[in-house]
């Protein structure tokens, strides 16, 4: 399940809340507020552009035409302006509250709107239509218009994002649960052009400076001040902040090709090849004292793509370039739970080039399409102080990408009334107080640790926490049912010294499992946590699947109790690791393992020699080094209870990892060495989705029996495994050398979204090969060489081990996901090796895993 599903299921049946506040009584603060309305129709005017004359400050107006502007500042002049308006300039008082509405003109009109009806309208051409004629003069122009062509540029940024949930009934509101909170609710929230009571969940401002230089390419943005408020912290949402700027588009600019937004990449209207995937019509020709600009209306030629719909205003000063723009999405489009999204961009000119100067994107989400309680998020970006070609030093450069300043938590309010350059509502500026009011009552406390426990899985008990709660009990074929009980301490405990351990037992094997683990962290901050930096000493007793690399099988045996054919070969490990793991600030980590291992058949395996005698082993013991790097340049993590979760992004992940085992050490049986690389990267196509590759290869040098060979991760369980194979048998092949890939293909509906009938349901379309090519040298294969175990023979319905002989091991698939918005069905083949004991070519796994 995706974290944003997640949080938003967590934060639909919880009680969640959040906000900012600001003080505009200190110091001189001039202030001004009114109503702006159309001088002909008296109707009132939202998103119109708000601004003392001359400086930074600006808000934009409500659905209402209502707005509110203040600023610490001796203002004298405020400006209105909107794209088809006469722009307006009113004096005001300094210092001083002003009460001021106005009423704007609409600008010279020479050509009126044009209506688009289906009835018997003439079919659309792009060849000798005037607006693709004109969109195309704006493609050609991009690049002399848009700022990053220039060879530096430094602005600041202004960047605010809040989250609330709405459409709460009025038997919740008016419930003896809620009515204690009623204090929270804010009743003028404007949503979809409807006033709405909502609750607050999550507010964040941040202060950053932002620095680009061209060639060699280099951004740095630096956080220069930050202030955020999220009762959502108790579901443990480290990261949270990250993920919702990626989700309402931390970087929208529409003079790229693609806009990655709402984790999708929309394809911009004014891409390279935006008109055959776009209609475009010109609509409106306006006019003002000072320029020109041509209305263009879009719309996507198929409604399901993932393609915008809208109006851009286009400059006719010769540069054709986009002055303002507003984005939305049609109903019918390709993403589940959004009920709507809405984007607003304006551009101002300065030294030829047209910049960015605010960006505001709404979107809304629900469980059900029209109805039912749903979240709202907003995030707005002001845009200010540009600079064009004023390098910095060399040196400056050389930093990292992204920098914190110290201090840089500034709760004052004070601060954020001098240096935000824009108005928060009243709502905003009050809801903080009321937070911490909120967090200070008994039943809320409770409530909060009700919630942390069931959705981060660890019950908080002072400076320990019982869990994982979702491993209290499982079923597997070897131990039946299995009862666990753990826990963990925190910071509470102890700041450099953390335990963490769980004791199981199994019903039908009746043994005792158990998993003991203590934590050094040398900079205080809990093992679970970013960044590491930590000794770990753990003593390991419990079973597991050969070839999972040592993996808790508890946490999968939900789906290994559901499989296609035997499941019967087991081991019980005892591990002995102390381990030291660093994380760096750019994501490269290292880690330096040791680990003496033994290892005992259970089920139908045997550890049986190739001697004469057929000698039974009872058990296999091992110790090894292991050093393991990891890089992921450039990668965004959202933090959970035990693991983190990587947002995929177009930069690749390399692993590595190098182990050697010694003989004679520790009842090592074994000198050998085992190599093992991969590297995966996720390719953005644009319309076409996405692909996932992987290139992994694997070497194991020395003479050994089959445990300690690469042992290949197989999946027999109905559910799909990206990372397995899916019509491999557990234990099914070994080899001490492979290289291999794994591709999977994603088209977010691209196909399915064009079938008549089936466009409608909104399915989605995936494609996935996996191709291994490896071998077993004659001295690590028991048919050629001495002391090796033999491989286990098909039998008693087991299926037997093989070596992955000179023919690739070969399967691909075919699959429809977002059934329900939830289902994922792939049909799988497998093309080789078919001779195998218990072996089909053809099999049928599901995901169950809701999307966006």
């Amino acid at each position: 399940m995706s974290p944003f599903i997640c949080f938003s299921y967590f934060i639909l049946i919880h009680f969640p809340v959040s906000a900012q506040q600001q003080d505009s009584t200190s110091g001189k603060v001039t202030q001004v507020r009114g109503r702006i309305t159309d001088a002909s129709s008296g109707a009132p005017l939202p998103f119109i552009h708000v601004s003392f004359t001359g400086s930074q400050y600006s808000t934009t107006s409500d659905n209402n035409g209502n707005y509110s502007l203040s600023a610490t500042g001796q203002f004298n002049q405020v400006s209105f302006s909107l794209m088809g308006y006469m722009p307006e300039m009113r004096n005001i008082n300094p210092g001083r509250l002003n009460n001021l509405s106005v009423k704007l003109r609409s600008g010279q009109t020479q050509l009126k709107e044009v209506k688009i009806t289906s009835a018997k309208s003439k079919r659309y051409r792009n060849k000798g239509n005037p607006a693709v004629e004109l969109i195309q003069q704006v493609i050609d122009h991009k690049e002399q218009n848009e700022m990053q062509s220039s060879d530096y540029l430094q602005y600041g940024l202004y960047e605010r994002i809040g989250l609330s949930i709405f459409n709460l009934s009025d038997k919740f509101i008016n419930g003896r649960f809620f009515k204690k909170y009623k204090f929270m609710l804010d009743s003028t929230s404007k949503i979809n052009g409807q006033t709405q009571t909502s609750l607050p969940a999550f507010f964040s401002e941040k202060l950053f400076q932002n620095y680009y230089r061209k060639n060699p390419s280099k951004t740095i943005q630096i956080l220069t001040a930050q202030k955020q408020t999220n009762i959502l912290k108790f579901i443990d949402t480290a990261g949270l902040d990250i993920y919702l700027n990626r989700l309402y588009g931390n970087s929208i600019d529409i003079y790229t090709n693609n806009i990655f937004i709402i984790n999708r990449q929309f394809l911009s209207p004014i891409a390279d090849h935006a008109p055959d995937f776009y209609k475009f019509f010109i609509t409106d020709t306006l006019k003002n004292q000072t320029e020109k600009l041509i209305e263009i209306s879009f719309t996507p030629r198929n409604k399901g793509d993932i393609l915008f719909e809208g109006k851009l205003y286009v400059t006719m000063d010769g540069n054709y370039a986009v002055k303002s723009c507003e984005l939305n999405v049609n109903k019918q489009i390709n993403i589940n739970f959004m009920r709507s999204l809405k984007i607003q961009q304006d551009f101002k000119r300065d030294s030829g080039r047209y910049f960015l100067a605010k960006s505001n994107v709404v979107a809304d989400f629900g469980l059900l399409k029209n109805k039912g309680m749903a979240i709202a998020g907003e995030r707005t970006a002001v845009f200010s102080n540009y600079k064009l070609n004023a390098p910095q030093p060399d040196t400056f450069y050389q930093g990292k990408d992204q920098q914190v300043l110290e201090n840089s938590n500034r709760t004052d309010t004070t601060y954020w009334a001098q240096h935000r350059p824009d108005t928060l509502t009243h709502q905003q500026a009050t809801v903080y107080a009321n937070v911490t009011r909120l967090e200070n009552m008994p039943s809320f406390k409770r409530t909060t640790w009700i919630a942390s426990a069931l959705t981060g899985g660890y019950a908080n008990i002072g400076a320990v926490q019982l869990g994982p709660l979702g491993s209290t009990y499982a079923y597997d074929s070897q131990e039946g049912s299995r009862l666990q009980i753990g826990g963990r301490t925190t910071s509470q405990f102890n700041k450099t010294v953390y335990l963490e351990d769980h004791i199981a037992y199994g019903f039908r094997d009746k043994q005792v499992k158990y998993n003991l683990n203590t934590y050094f962290t040398l900079n205080q901050i809990s093992p679970f946590r970013y960044p590491r930096d930590y000794f770990k000493i753990s003593y390991r007793y419990d079973a597991d699947l050969p070839g999972h690399n040592l993996t808790v099988i508890p946490e999968q045996a939900a789906l290994t109790s559901f499989n296609t054919g035997k499941t019967d070969y087991w081991l019980y490990n005892k591990t002995y690791t102390t381990a030291y793991v660093r994380d760096f600030e750019n994501h490269f980590s290292f880690n330096v393992t040791f680990r003496n291992w033994n290892q005992q058949p259970a089920g139908t395996l045997e550890f049986q020699l190739n001697n004469t005698d057929h000698t039974i082993i009872h058990d296999l013991t091992t110790s090894e080094v292991e050093v393991g790097l990891r890089y992921a340049p450039h990668e965004q993590i959202i933090q959970g209870t035990e693991t983190r979760h990587t947002i995929p992004n177009r930069f690749p992940i390399f692993n590595l990892q190098i182990s050697h085992a010694f003989k004679g050490v520790f009842n090592g049986s074994y000198t050998y060495n085992n190599i093992d690389a991969s590297i995966y990267k996720r390719f953005y196509l644009s319309q076409l989705g996405y692909a996932d590759i992987t290139l992994l290869g694997n070497i194991t040098t020395g003479k050994v029996p089959f445990p300690l060979l690469n042992i290949l991760k197989a999946n027999q369980s109905i559910a799909y495994d990206a990372d397995a194979y899916n019509k491999m048998n557990y234990l099914e092949f070994v080899s001490d050398h492979y290289a291999g890939i794994n591709f999977t293909q994603s088209f977010n509906g691209f196909i399915l979204n064009k079938i008549p009938l089936i466009e409608h349901l909104k399915w989605r379309e995936f494609l996935s090969f996996k191709i291994l090519y490896g071998g077993l040298r004659k001295e690590n294969n028991p048919l050629f060489s001495k002391d090796l175990f033999l491989f286990p023979v098909a039998a008693n319905g087991s299926n037997g081990t093989f070596s992955l002989g000179n023919t690739p091991y070969v399967e691909g698939g075919i699959g429809i996901g977002n059934i329900f918005k939830f289902l994922r069905i792939d049909m799988i083949k497998r093309f080789n090796y078919l001779d195998h004991p218990e072996v089909s070519p053809y099999a049928i796994k599901l995901g169950f895993r809701p999307h966006l």
